[in-house]
């Protein structure tokens, strides 16, 4: 039998929404009409999860974080702490541009740094590692090591988070787990 979802009793729920097995929502949490959120997934304090969001299986969204509708985290995505995403490009507060929502994707795996601000019309690569602080204002390949503001890629992460040094045509092993990567075209994927 699988096991319900939790959520806090200071948390508000509309419905109709989805809500996955094994997940926890905590204190102050609000999500909203027609969000889903999958299995075993850890909203932390003070999450706020707009409508029509989807969130995968597995991932964990930290403390005060407002997922906007437009926005997708794919399986196993972890969200840090006060993470902003957005969804409008240019907001003016007496123009109404919900029809101009850009939306943003972060793929299975990838990890989101605390107060980092994800400008909205991105996608974050599978594995990818955002720093805590940056700013994202471009798409983020797979398995990308990005810091700054604007974020720039510093280097290559393996999927269990650590650095990897992949060369060109080389291959080259994760030295904590033990995984085998390849560039191809300025490119990291996993060797089968």
């Amino acid at each position: 039998m699988e096991e319900k979802a939790y959520i806090h009793p200071t948390s508000c729920v509309d419905q109709p929404c989805s809500i996955g097995g094994g997940t926890r929502v905590w204190h102050f949490c609000h999500i909203m009409q027609g969000a889903t959120i999958g299995r075993d997934c850890n909203l932390g304090q003070n999450v706020m999860v707009g409508r029509g969001v989807s969130i995968g299986n597995r991932c964990k969204i930290q403390n005060n974080v407002s997922v906007y509708e437009g926005v997708v985290c794919e399986d196993e995505v972890f969200v840090g702490p006060s993470v902003v995403f957005t969804n409008v490009i240019n907001p003016r507060s007496f123009i109404e541009r919900k029809h101009e929502f850009r939306p943003t994707t972060v793929r299975r795996g990838a990890t989101i740094g605390a107060n980092a601000t994800l400008v909205c019309g991105v996608e974050i690569g599978s594995y990818a590692f955002v720093g805590a602080g940056a700013v994202v204002t471009r798409d983020v390949p797979p398995y990308a090591l990005i810091v700054g503001n604007p974020a720039v890629q510093l280097g290559w992460v393996c999927e269990c988070g650590n650095r990897i040094e992949p060369a060109e045509g080389d291959a080259c092993t994760c030295p904590a787990c033990g995984k085998r990567f390849a560039m191809r075209d300025g490119r990291v994927g996993l060797i089968d």
